[in-house]
């Protein structure tokens, strides 16, 4: 029988408070793992080879600081500065970003190795600069945070590291493959939401396919005047301008849904850009 949880009886985290703290000399080694700062203030400060595995850091200034060879595995940043700092082999698996200043070239030099890993701080700090309105930043993340997921999956059921294939195997492998399968049908689509230009691409492609059935259906296929004139001719029946077709009622039907998924996804693009900002 299930008995009422007691908040007195759980067991304390042994997490450290250091809070209203100052540091203004540099720091070389030490250990600071499970530390709750709270408006820490430490101006153009070095910090060399620091544990600071699960510690949270709300509402600190950090600016200009620079930290080499730091373990921030499992921290939280939450409303903290961090403009202007340098990370040196920095370690970030399972950091949390919210609120934070913190420059963008983070995400080219201090990654987690593990494609997964990878994702998952592109995504938090995706998400950070779009709290901010950072939206360059914003969308150097999400170019990461794609490219990730799409090694990621493709690892998960190709790859034959041990890591993939003890967590994947057997039925959770042919899914995997199944949502690589997607992500790159979506990404030739519309580049998972994010390029227009890969949109008109696609619409295109689906105009061409048209004109191609056109002329096969109803010209010359030795002419090339006939391909362009389908050409010419699908562009407003795509784009619903010309209804009076020869075409079933039918195949309208696809073409309109298509063109309005089309529609949708160009929307979708648009919105995502103005959200950002």
């Amino acid at each position: 029988m299930d008995t009422a949880l007691n908040p007195k009886s759980l067991p304390k985290s042994g997490k450290t408070k250091a809070e209203d703290r100052t540091i203004e000399a540099d720091v070389d080694g030490g250990n600071f793992s499970n530390f709750h700062f709270s408006r820490l203030v430490a101006k153009k400060v070095n910090f060399r080879n620091i544990d600071f595995r699960y510690s949270s850091f709300d509402s600190c200034y950090m600016r200009g600081c620079t930290f080499d060879s730091c373990d921030f595995t499992g921290c939280k940043f939450v409303g903290t500065n961090l403009h202007g700092a340098h990370f040196l082999g920095c370690k970030f698996d399972y950091a949390v970003f919210e609120r934070t200043d913190i420059d963008d070239h983070v995400l080219l030099s201090n990654c987690p190795e593990r494609e997964n890993l990878k994702l998952k701080f592109a995504r938090t700090l995706r998400m950070n600069y779009q709290q901010l309105g950072n939206a360059q930043s914003a969308n150097k993340a999400i170019q990461i945070e794609l490219d990730a997921t799409e090694a990621h999956l493709l690892k998960a059921w190709k790859s034959n590291e041990s890591y993939y294939r003890r967590k994947y195997s057997g039925l959770a492998r042919i899914k995997q493959f199944a949502h690589w399968l997607y992500f790159k049908s979506l990404d030739w689509i519309w580049g998972n939401g994010e390029s227009s230009l890969k949109l008109g691409r696609s619409a295109l492609v689906v105009i061409a396919i048209l004109a191609l059935n056109d002329t096969l259906e109803f010209k010359n296929p030795a002419l090339l005047s006939s391909y362009v004139n389908s050409f010419k001719e699908v562009i407003p029946i795509f784009l619903g301008i010309n209804t009076s077709t020869p075409y079933t009622p039918l195949f309208m039907a696809g073409v309109t849904t298509i063109r309005l998924m089309m529609f949708g996804f160009l929307m979708s693009i648009i919105i995502k850009r103005f959200n950002r900002r």
